[in-house]
């Protein structure tokens, strides 16, 4: 049998990777963090064990680069789905949407992945990374940027801010309130994208400006006598 090719195995070797990153994104969201071990993943992903550490330095690297993959493919989803738009503020609304969608559809990912990047290990550089800014520069780009290296790291961190104001414990903001703080600032249409609510915050019309006040009135969906601060 003739040995395989340079590219058949580069081929190999990305799959193999990629099942380790789904597999963590699976048993890590059902789990936990601390419940998951890296036996556990490489059981699920059908790899050798000795491969986690082949590819990866240790767990904490691994999550980051397993939830920066989910957020890229995520984003390149929401971003090229039908009717495709060159629309630089619908491609905007379309990430800001994406990303904060992720708070609602991986709660436990997310909170872990935030809580990682805050401990001593801090931000992990890896391809998937990368791929995701590749994405986000591009949106800003598009939607009329006159200095990317500035307002790329800004969208950045207002979109994982709003993530991780989401999904405090015991103290979450609603996302209708993130969303439309997200769409003021950049000026975004509140129609636009896949809106939490039929209207937007207050009543307002859509496109209008939003109005918080009912997030602080005795009973109001944020308050604390409401019981609850999401919707």
């Amino acid at each position: 049998m003739s040995p395989r090719s340079a590219s058949v195995n580069e081929e190999l070797r990305r799959r193999s990777r990629e099942r380790l990153l789904q597999a963590t994104v699976e048993l890590v969201g059902e789990r936990g963090y601390d419940a998951t071990t890296l036996g556990d993943i490489a059981d699920r992903a059908g790899s050798a064990r000795g491969l986690v550490s082949y590819y990866f330095p240790g767990k904490r690297q691994l999550l980051q680069s397993a939830v920066h993959r989910l957020m890229h493919r995520t984003l390149e989803a929401a971003l090229e789905r039908e009717p495709h738009t060159e629309d630089g503020p619908e491609r905007l609304v379309r990430a800001v949407d994406a990303i904060l969608g992720l708070a609602v559809d991986h709660p436990v990912l997310m909170r872990t992945h935030m809580a990682g990047i805050l401990q001593a290990e801090g931000f992990v550089q890896c391809p998937e990374q990368q791929r995701l800014a590749e994405l986000l520069r591009d949106t800003v780009l598009r939607n009329g940027s006159l200095s990317v290296e500035r307002d790329y790291p800004l969208l950045r961190s207002q979109l994982m801010g709003a993530v991780f104001a989401a999904l405090v414990p015991g103290a979450p903001m609603p996302l209708p309130a993130l969303r439309a703080e997200l769409f003021a600032r950049y000026g975004l249409a509140w129609e636009l994208g896949t809106p939490p609510d039929d209207a937007a915050p207050g009543g307002r019309s859509p496109g209008g400006a939003p109005d918080f006040s009912q997030y602080f009135e005795p009973g109001g969906p944020g308050s604390l006598s409401s019981g609850s601060q999401s919707k």
